[in-house]
């Protein structure tokens, strides 16, 4: 009986804000551009602390023509009032609704300038951002895959340091900063993934705040309201935060600027709330604390962003586990399923985990096993070593970024969405530097015959330690031709770089191809051994055919372009490798022998 009067109890209380939405949608009214003119004054809503829109007032300075894109004007607005006037144009401001005579204008969207000493902001017109709401009752693609073409800016970048000066005076006019919040982030991790996270199209405005996933929120969403995207949660957050500027029972519009513009998206949205306003000169912004979920963000156009109430969003979940230390840590988080924003999250996190230890040294050695899960489709396999290396590269970033690589791989392809369902990473944690580099190689034979088997033998030097000795036994194919045998002995990347060469880089598969050649690259824990026939190897897909006669060749000449297909300059024809060791291998030598 009690469960059926709190349920009955939750149902009026939700019908009650519903009501209250839809009463203020249904008596919405907005001004175009044209009706607005120099000198009139409005009023704007935005959150300065805690959850309550308060107002300011703002004047008309003029309407900019096509100043945001063709078609695109800017309605640009002094902010009066004594907060406004002290804080000035804040990061997370951007989406507060403007009002003239009671009708909605537009958002808040634009600063103009560093260091300005009035609060002079651009408004997005509202009936661009109405555009959006249109846009999505369209058919739209996949937001896994959609936009997932390199983009080197987007209208939330900052500058670029080489701009010109012509290209720098255009930025006097951008985007109010999206404060994107990192919780649980190290400020090792910001410095050194901040920069590909602007390039993925969002810039980190370094500012404090939290994500508090599980905290309830009971005053309702409006216009003015503060609310946020959220692209980590769980044990790690990362959330960007903007304001509300229109909201009707089944969806809202927000921000008046992209956050990335990657078109259609499936990213939470949550509510938040405002623990103070942060005045400064040079980077004044809302530092927030974000609440419950209340759906998803399904658009992120040019003009705004579009959420939609009651979606459950898809997320990647991550199972992260460290061994080694007096007890095993696990953190479990979800990240955003997103072709450019996913591999960078990925690397943050792993990389943030392993440092955030304390066990983490500058010599500390990872062993690492792991899966991504990809619906319908063979599992990703992970399973390397990482130890520091001589260019100060920490063992955890090599980690990160092989896991990152993964993950960009994985949705770089043409053909198929990936779905990836979960990803689970184990790691073996050693407090030294487990690293070992080829010293030397060589065979005790000059000639041999196919069918022979000769030994490599190789010496590796680990990192301040003695001379390591392995013996690695190989068998000629009794199908290799006569003459020279050029004899590879090399660690795992440098192998996996000489089958991925020039012709590959370029090379588009489908999914469960690129799934295929990342389960065959090599582990950096073996020292391989490959023999190299002078006769061109074709390779379809992910299939390799070695040593091909020319004639063959010839006639496969018309499977290029149709069947994806490169030919490579040697035949690997054979491989052999040590067991696994307790040593990152680093190193390559090349030797030659004579088949008779």
């Amino acid at each position: 009986m009690r469960k059926a009067v709190l349920c009955l109890s939750a149902l009026c209380c939700l019908l009650l804000h519903s009501a209250s939405v839809t009463a203020q949608s249904s008596t919405l009214q907005t001004i175009s551009v044209d009706q607005i003119h120099a000198g009139m004054r409005g009023v704007a809503y935005t959150v300065f602390q805690g959850t309550k829109p308060e107002p300011m007032d703002v004047e008309v300075l003029g309407v900019m023509k096509n100043a945001n894109r063709p078609k695109g004007d800017v309605i640009l607005v002094r902010l009066v009032g004594t907060k406004p006037e002290y804080t000035g144009v804040v990061a997370g401001m951007s989406g507060s609704p403007v009002y003239f005579d009671g009708k909605l204008a537009g958002a808040l969207a634009f600063r103009i300038g560093e260091f300005s000493k009035e609060p002079i902001a651009g408004v997005t017109p509202i009936a661009e951002m109405l555009e959006i709401d249109a846009l999505d009752h369209r058919p739209a693609v996949d937001p896994q895959v959609a936009n997932t073409a390199p983009q080197t800016s987007t209208p939330t970048s900052t500058p670029n340091p080489n701009q010109t000066g012509l290209q720098a005076y255009g930025n006097y006019l951008k985007p109010i900063d999206t404060p994107l919040a990192f919780s649980g982030f190290s400020e090792e991790t910001l410095h050194r993934f901040g920069p590909q996270f602007a390039a993925a199209g969002i810039v980190p405005v370094m500012g404090v705040g939290s994500v508090s996933s599980n905290e309830t929120q009971p005053e309702p969403l409006e216009p003015g309201s503060a609310v946020s995207a959220i692209l980590v949660r769980g044990d790690m957050d990362i959330a960007a935060t903007c304001t509300v500027t229109y909201i009707d029972p089944q969806r809202l519009l927000a921000c008046g600027h992209p956050l990335m513009q990657f078109g259609s998206v499936d990213i939470p949205m949550n509510k938040a709330k405002v623990l103070a306003t942060l005045p400064s000169p040079l980077n004044a912004f809302k530092i927030v604390s974000t609440t419950e979920p209340v759906g998803a963000f399904v658009q992120d156009r040019h003009t705004g962003i579009l959420g939609m109430f009651g979606k459950n969003p898809d997320m990647i979940p991550v199972t992260l586990t460290i061994h080694g230390g007096p007890t095993t840590k696990e953190f479990h988080y979800e990240v955003l399923n997103n072709a450019k924003l996913s591999p960078v999250a990925m690397m943050a996190t792993v990389f943030n985990a392993l440092r955030g230890t304390n066990e983490y040294g500058e010599e500390t050695t990872y062993r690492m096993n792991g899966v991504i899960n990809v619906q319908g489709f063979q599992e990703v396999a992970l399973q390397n070593m990482f130890a520091p290396t001589d260019n100060g590269q920490p063992a955890a970033a090599l980690a990160a970024m092989m896991v990152g690589d993964r993950f960009g791989r994985i949705y770089d392809n043409p053909y198929d969405v990936p779905r990836v369902r979960a990803v689970k990473l184990d790691f073996d944690l050693v407090r030294e530097r487990r690293w070992a580099r080829l010293e030397s190689v060589r065979t005790d034979v000059t000639e041999a015959r196919p069918g022979d088997e000769i030994v490599v033998e190789t010496v590796l030097r680990p990192y301040r330690g003695e001379r390591i000795v392995k013996q690695i036994p190989i068998r000629i194919p009794t199908s290799t031709s006569k003459g020279p045998l050029r004899i590879l002995v090399s660690d795992g990347d440098t192998l996996d770089r000489m089958r991925r060469g020039a012709p590959l880089l370029n090379r588009k598969l489908g999914l469960a191809s690129t799934i295929a050649l990342l389960n065959t690259e090599h582990a950096n824990n073996r020292v391989f051994v490959s023999l190299l026939e002078a006769d061109p190897e074709a390779m379809v897909a992910d299939k390799v055919m070695p040593t091909l006669p020319l004639s063959v060749m010839n006639v496969m000449e018309g499977m290029r372009g149709t069947q994806e297909m490169v030919v490579l300059g040697d035949s690997s024809v054979n491989e052999a490798s040590t067991p696994p060791l307790d040593y990152v291998v680093a190193g390559g030598q090349v030797l030659s022998i004579t088949v008779k």
